[in-house]
């Protein structure tokens, strides 16, 4: 019984480098990323990563919930102690998320036997925590009145498309689109739109 257990644990432990390797390997290679390069990063065989992942498709659909999942927890773990810098935080962590690993759920949906957008889909799963960050920060002023978890969600993504594979880039245009790119004057109230005076012109 005791050699039962310890192989379990040991299968467990397998899986679990398994899947950190490739977390972090299709982070910086994409979809395609070596499966040989994961298993030799995880100090594996490759027969061992196969009879824990038959497929890459396998594979990939365990490291896209993961990160979701990840997201979620960070969210549903804010204290609430300053709803709108812990929006703002979580949203460049979605943005970012989303530019570095675009290719995951492609990969998930493409080929005969792949998933429905419904099975990878995991909107309805960030959109509830979203939900939760939105009301904290609208209840202390912190957000537009107008804003809506559903536009935040379609700002972080639009964003990420542009910058796939960008991280630096997606994280400070979600930070300017959240900051806006009105300056203020020195008395701290908008500047008005106008015409540019020329620097030569006194």
């Amino acid at each position: 019984m005791d050699r039962v257990k310890t192989l379990r644990a040991d299968g467990q432990r397998n899986r679990e480098r398994i899947v950190a390797a490739a977390t972090e390997l299709v982070a910086r290679d994409g979809a395609q990323a070596s499966l040989e390069e994961i298993a030799r990063r995880a100090g594996v065989g490759s027969a061992t990563l196969h009879r824990h992942f038959p497929s890459r498709r396998a594979l990939l659909e365990v490291v896209f919930r993961a990160g979701v999942e990840q997201l979620c927890a960070w969210a549903a773990a804010q204290p609430g102690e300053d709803p709108g810098a812990e929006l703002a935080a979580w949203l460049e962590e979605l943005t970012v998320y989303t530019a570095t690993h675009r290719g995951l759920a492609a990969a998930l949906l493409a080929g005969p036997d792949g998933l429905s957008p419904e099975e990878i889909c995991c909107t309805d799963m960030l959109l509830d925590v979203v939900k939760v960050l939105v009301a904290r920060a609208s209840s202390v002023g912190a957000l537009h009145a107008g804003a809506t978890p559903e536009d935040l969600m379609l700002l972080a993504n639009a964003i990420a498309v542009a910058t796939e594979n960008e991280p630096t880039t997606a994280s400070r245009l979600l930070r300017l689109a959240l900051t806006g790119i009105r300056s203020e004057n020195r008395n701290g109230t908008p500047s008005r739109p106008g015409r540019a005076r020329s620097p030569t012109k006194k």
